[in-house]
């Protein structure tokens, strides 16, 4: 688990074929201190798993899956990565919770200034829209952002300079993809009041189900 607050970056070194997988070996900008072989890192929002770590420098397996879902399909040697180990539970949570597992890939459409900030506008499939809302949470390439607006096709996320210097959002160009999570929240929500049919679940549990007329009655809605 994370939270989409970048801890930094770090420089894809070498990429080496497995099988119909990949291995990337990354060079972080600052000292891995305690991390070793089996911990989980989000690398650019993907949960990795280190196979090889000393150092700054690790060592991650990506499977075909992984290479299908996301962006590492196009991934080059010299690409800077935004990296951010697992959270421990005793940390706070200053972004939103983040599986690390990519729900699709987006386009960057437009970058414009606004005052102090940078308004990035990304286009995305119709199937991740529906799990956005104004002002909800979004991770883009593993960076805890804000909803600005959405689209019938796209949402705008503003970014304060910190962000942009800190993560790989200020060397994004138009045309550039960047991977996708949507808010777990959302999804599980709609799985709850799909999967079953609400009065099934009433006669099984002696409870109410959760449906769209149980969130308006409690005020959800």
């Amino acid at each position: 688990m994370f939270t989409g607050i970048i801890e930094g970056l770090g420089t894809i070194t070498a990429i080496r074929p497995s099988n119909r997988g990949k291995r990337l070996i990354i060079d972080a900008d600052y000292l891995l201190d305690q991390t070793k072989t089996g911990d989980s890192i989000a690398v650019s929002g993907t949960c990795l798993t280190v196979v090889v770590a000393g150092g700054k420098r690790f060592e991650v397996d990506i499977s075909p899956e992984t290479l299908e879902k996301t962006t590492f399909c196009k991934a080059k040697t010299g690409d800077r990565v935004n990296l951010e180990r697992a959270l421990r539970l005793s940390d706070r949570i200053d972004g939103h919770l983040v599986s690390g597992h990519i729900d699709g890939v987006g386009s960057v459409r437009q970058r414009k200034k606004t005052g102090n900030a940078t308004i990035v506008v990304i286009g995305v499939p119709e199937f991740l829209l529906r799990y956005m809302i104004t002002k909800g949470s979004v991770a883009v390439d593993g960076i805890s952002l804000t909803i600005n607006n959405r689209s019938m096709d796209c949402f705008d996320v503003s970014i304060i300079p910190h962000t942009e210097k800190l993560t790989t959002i200020g060397l994004k160009k138009v045309g550039d993809h960047v991977n996708i999570e949507t808010d777990m929240i959302g999804k599980y929500i709609e799985n709850f009041i799909a999967e079953k049919p609400a009065d099934n679940i009433k006669k099984e549990t002696g409870q109410p189900s959760v449906d769209m007329q149980f969130l308006a009655e409690t005020g959800f809605l």
